[in-house]
């Protein structure tokens, strides 16, 4: 039976069990945290193609690079700065990386050429607090709030990408790039707030791992390399994907550019309910590899869907297929590395992840548009469809191993 070769009980993945105040109060802070920071990254995405062809130095190469920048230093610096947050704390780390956020902001704000804004997209990465953030929030709740709360997390990202994808192009609109940067750098602020002032000064949840044998590879051992693997297949596919859905959109459907944004949220919408129940099949003992397999399935059925359907309704039902994939794993994923990671590795574990959800969009990007360039519609089908074969075959005959627990729904 290829779901086999786990040794504990499987955790719970949706748990009915309700926040505690200082979880409530912890998570949502770090939600916001998240939202405000990805929704000023996500604004400038669709707009520097366009608004900085024109400035001194742009050249395709150097667009490529302005956009791809962030990415790099995100993924080189995820892994070191998540191992720091293990020794030194979350917060100093998520500060500091705030302000460098914040910094790289303004420096593109006020940049008058093309190397400028790239100097601030690399300052802007540097910021990479994504491992940190995470681990903070599974330091502040339990075992069996760990889903919920990525589920909550996840959620405002998704949010975050359909609110920028509407007010991106009117700040540009009105005042520009540099505006757009602006507004990056006051929610870098409103972050930094919220982390020094709202979030509990002591995590309210101090949880214990069991002393399993893999721990000795804590950061390698039980399973993680599955999940690290996954989340960059899951953000391969992603951008691989919309590498060709805006131009199916405007140029096969006739659908405006400006209109995009209804399709996506309407998309987003509709996959949320369907995504819930998905992550509630892995409650009691059931292998969450089922619902990661199922979660794959939906994500490759959508992508190939809104790839080659040449109709409106099909390439929405496709996206919605495909964002209830997106919404279960970036959930999952996430919550089951920091179930595996011992307590005083989180950090790191979670590092490693991040540095592979950052890869997975460089490459993904990179390697989408070379072969879309190259083989056409045929090609970028055939990019996803063997990316998630391989994320099939790692979910089928690579063992995973989750730590038992102590806690028990019952006893919270």
């Amino acid at each position: 039976m290829i779901f086999c070769g786990f040794r504990k009980r499987c955790p719970t993945v949706i748990s009915k069990t309700p926040f505690t105040s200082d979880e409530r109060r912890a998570v949502l802070a770090l939600a916001s945290l998240y939202s405000f920071r990805m929704l000023g990254l996500f604004m400038v995405l669709p707009l520097l193609g366009v608004y900085a062809a024109g400035m001194p130095g742009a050249t395709p190469a150097m667009l490529g690079l302005a956009l791809g920048a962030y990415g790099l230093t995100q993924a080189a610096l995820q892994l070191p700065l998540g191992w720091l947050s293990d020794r030194v704390g979350r917060r100093p780390i998520i500060l500091l990386g705030l302000s460098a956020f914040i910094a790289g902001s303004l420096v593109a704000a006020y940049a008058e050429t093309l190397n400028g804004i790239i100097v601030g997209r690399f300052l802007q990465g540097c910021g990479a607090i994504a491992a940190a953030l995470t681990a903070m929030a599974a330091d502040y709740t339990r075992d069996s709030q760990r889903t919920k709360t990525m589920a909550i997390i996840g959620a405002s990202v998704g949010l975050s990408f359909v609110i920028a994808l509407v007010l991106g192009p009117l700040l540009a609109a009105v005042g520009g790039l540099g505006l757009v940067f602006m507004t990056t750098a006051g929610m870098g602020v409103i972050g930094f707030l919220l982390v020094a002032l709202v979030l509990p000064k002591v995590p309210a949840v101090t949880t214990s791992t069991s002393g399993a044998t893999w721990q000795a590879n804590h950061i390698f051992g039980g399973g993680l390399p599955v999940l690290y693997a996954g989340i960059f297949l899951l953000h391969g596919i992603i951008m691989a994907t919309f590498l060709v859905v805006p131009d199916r959109l405007a140029n096969t459907v006739g659908f405006p550019a400006d209109h995009h944004w209804a399709v996506y949220l309407g998309a987003v919408i509709i996959s949320v309910p369907p995504a819930l129940l998905l992550m509630r099949r892995g409650r009691g003992g059931d292998d969450p590899r089922r619902v990661l397999l199922i979660s794959v399935t939906a994500l490759l059925v959508g992508s190939l869907a809104a790839l080659n359907v040449a109709d409106l309704y099909g390439i929405g039902i496709g996206l919605v297929s495909f964002f209830v994939g997106i919404n279960t794993l970036e959930a999952v994923l996430p919550a089951l590395v920091t179930r595996i990671a011992p307590d005083r590795s989180r950090g790191a574990a979670m590092g490693v992840f991040s540095s592979c959800q950052f890869l997975g969009i460089f490459v993904g990007g990179s390697a989408g548009g070379f072969v879309l360039g190259s083989g056409g519609l045929v090609a970028i089908s055939g990019l996803v469809a063997g990316l998630t074969m391989i994320w099939v075959l790692l979910l089928a005959f690579v063992p995973m191993v989750i730590a038992d627990t102590a806690e028990t729904e019952s006893s919270q």
